[in-house]
């Protein structure tokens, strides 16, 4: 039964993966308090958040964004190598057998269950999978057009067949560097196939072939994939989008070369999303006769991070993740409270 004065509102889920745990508690907080979505669209890093939330293969949506934390790295081992292994996968067919080998290994998939018991047991989760990324081979070599693999676990995680059935419409988007042109799929196109498209970021992953060519990420280009909203919708009340953070607030000097690397992906693509947003709303968010078609809100994180956090704010430690979790989650139940009576009608 149709709920009366219930407004349309759209979701947009923008790129940069550390912060994904932001968009997570932020979403979390909104669902808890009973909003709901005519439309998701995402790009880059927000389509895990998106998909997660839209069509999870196991448990529920909150218990899986809730669980997004579980991605980073425990502390005493990020502190030593600052690198999520656990994310970024070699690649090669040598290093997916060595992969599936370990998915199918009680003992491992033991170790790695009771990650969440506590401090001790995810230590050594994470100490193992550590010394698993060690062993595994590799056959990336200088002519190889990306340093990883895929993300390999997204279909343990997600059921892009309940996707196509969900209520809300659904949106990715994806560079074709084939063609020079940005596509966009609805939920009824997205595979997992889509998926490793619209993240292959270059230089971390290759270009992903479909059968119309090679595609990177469509975040790399356009963070916030606003341009879809209208194209098969007349009327959208509210469209939410999670404020990203400015790159004054990311810079700092590197604490080591690999902060560098990652403060040289994220800070532009955050200036890019900020700029996407202000043409949005200057330009594309005008109707023929100059009105806004939409009400853009924006959930704000930085008045609720601590400035002498930082340097630490794009790391992949799991104290990190979790704490940027719980400040996406606060972010969200401040913004309820200034926008209930929009978003519940």
């Amino acid at each position: 039964m149709a709920i009366a004065n219930k407004p349309s509102i759209a979701l947009v889920l923008g790129g940069g993966a550390p912060n994904a745990t932001l968009m997570a508690g932020a979403l979390v907080a909104l669902t808890e308090a009973g909003v709901e979505f005519d439309i998701i669209s995402a790009s880059g890093a927000g389509a895990i958040v998106g998909l997660l939330y839209a069509a999870p293969r196991k448990g529920t949506p909150l218990d899986n964004l809730r669980r997004l934390s579980d991605l980073g790295v425990s502390d005493p081992i990020y502190q030593l190598l600052p690198v999520n292994y656990k994310v970024f996968n070699k690649p090669g067919p040598a290093a997916e057998l060595w992969r599936s080998w370990q998915s199918q290994n009680p003992l491992l998939q033991s170790i790695q269950q009771q990650a969440d018991q506590g401090p001790w047991q995810r230590l050594l989760a994470d100490w193992t999978s550590l010394l698993l990324a060690t062993l595994c081979p590799s056959d990336l070599t200088p002519s190889s057009q990306g340093l990883c693999a895929h993300v390999p676990f997204i279909e343990q995680v997600v059921d892009f067949e309940r996707l196509r059935q969900i209520a809300p419409q659904f949106y990715l988007n994806a560079f074709n560097i084939s063609h020079g042109e940005m596509r966009c799929w609805d939920k009824s196109e997205i595979s997992h196939e889509h998926f490793l498209a619209a993240l292959s970021f270059p230089f971390i992953y290759p270009p992903y072939r479909l059968d119309d060519g090679d595609y990177i990420e469509g975040a790399a280009i356009d963070t916030l994939n606003f341009k879809q909203l209208f194209r098969d919708h007349h009327h959208i009340d509210y469209t939410l989008v999670f404020d990203v953070l400015g790159s004054d607030r990311l810079l700092h000097p590197p604490r080591n070369l690999y902060d560098a690397w990652v403060q040289s992906i994220i800070t532009p693509l955050t200036e890019i999303a900020r700029d996407d947003l202000k043409l949005f709303e200057a330009l594309h968010n005008k109707d023929e006769h100059g009105r806004p078609r939409t009400e853009v809100l924006k959930i704000q994180f930085d008045a609720l991070i601590d400035p002498e956090r930082q340097q630490q704010e794009l790391d992949w430690s799991y104290s990190n993740l979790s704490q940027l979790y719980q400040i996406g989650y606060q972010a969200g139940q401040d913004f309820i409270r200034l926008h209930r009576a929009k978003l519940l009608g």
